[in-house]
């Protein structure tokens, strides 16, 4: 579903994983038309760190 967002609305991806000040940014560069694909692109690869992030979390969880 995330992924989803990530394309079609990228700054609103910033605001569900919690990075609102970015989702900002991304939301001007979104605003203009050629923006819009470096910020679904942007928002594309901050989902997969997020996503990397959570795992090494979860990983490291079990191991203490």
């Amino acid at each position: 579903m995330r992924l989803i967002i990530a394309i079609f609305l990228p700054f609103a991806l910033f605001f569900t994983i919690g990075k609102p000040c970015i989702g900002l940014l991304c939301l001007i560069l979104q605003i203009t038309l050629i923006g819009w694909l470096p910020a679904a692109l942007w928002a594309v690869y901050a989902l997969s760190q997020y996503n990397t992030e959570k795992r090494i979390q979860h990983i490291m969880s079990q191991h203490k």
